[in-house]
């Protein structure tokens, strides 16, 4: 929207100048073209990795500017960037922040070939998504069929729930891995799940497994998420993939593959 447009120019405006600043990159709804009237103007202010180190070792990675300056209720909605930050976000950025950059717009730059960066980071090829989906799949088989058993087993509730929610996130999550779709945080799940091709009863007992946590509902969404997508993944490959993307994370140098 126009009173949008003015907000962000103004904060072009008024960082231009600064010799750390690159570059204004703007994301989200006014990105996307599905701002309200209220919406705040989302932006990755992308600074020289100096000051990117700068700002960050004093804490400083995200903050809000320009409240109520441009319409009411506006702010600009900054999160910081370099361009070290965001060729790492194309090489191994999670879901989150490669979707963050889905729709993206580079509203002012000094650095060349940056919206060909921009648009690469929310991109993975068919390799990485049959990745996740192995992943995924993995995680919902070890929660849901053993450490949830397990938890029923002990009497322990807190096993029980700690495993559902575990299972029902990575089953959807293998779900959206399996149509290419980016997860941008676990409240958009319950939404996303529901805009994928899925087997015929899917949701619905993913539904019932989120709602009535136990060994029975998480049996039949695990059965159903393995006639999909558990092809060809062995228990013994189950439980590595497992170890490999939970246990063994801090030695990778990734993240747990529920924050992929």
């Amino acid at each position: 929207m126009e009173h949008h447009e003015r907000a962000l120019a103004a904060y072009i405006d008024g960082v231009r100048d600064d010799a750390d600043v690159l570059a204004v990159i703007v994301v989200g709804s006014v990105a996307r073209g599905s701002e309200r009237e209220d919406s705040d103007v989302d932006v990755y202010l992308v600074v020289t990795d100096e000051g990117f180190a700068r700002e960050t070792d004093a804490g400083r990675f995200a903050w809000t500017a320009r409240h109520g300056l441009d319409y009411p209720g506006s702010y600009i909605d900054i999160k910081l960037a370099s361009p070290a930050y965001l060729r790492t976000a194309l090489e191994s950025g999670d879901d989150p922040t490669r979707a963050s950059f889905a729709g993206a717009r580079v509203a002012y730059s000094a650095v060349a070939g940056l919206d060909d960066l921009v648009k690469r980071i929310a991109a993975l090829p068919d390799a990485a998504w049959n990745e996740r989906v192995r992943s995924h799949v993995a995680q919902a088989r070890l929660y849901g069929g053993y450490f949830l058993v397990q938890g029923a087993e002990r009497g322990d509730e807190f096993l029980v729930r700690h495993a559902s929610v575990h299972l029902t996130l990575a089953a959807a999550r293998a779900a959206l891995a399996a149509a290419h779709v980016l997860m941008p945080g676990p409240k958009y799940v319950s939404k996303l799940v529901r805009t994928v091709p899925t087997p015929d009863g899917f949701v619905q007992s993913w539904d019932r497994a989120v709602q009535e946590p136990g060994t029975e509902s998480a049996s039949d969404l695990l059965n159903r998420l393995m006639e999909w997508l558990g092809a060809g993944v062995t228990p013994d490959e189950t439980l590595s993939t497992f170890i490999r993307d939970n246990e063994l994370t801090w030695l990778r140098g990734g993240v747990p593959a529920e924050y992929f």
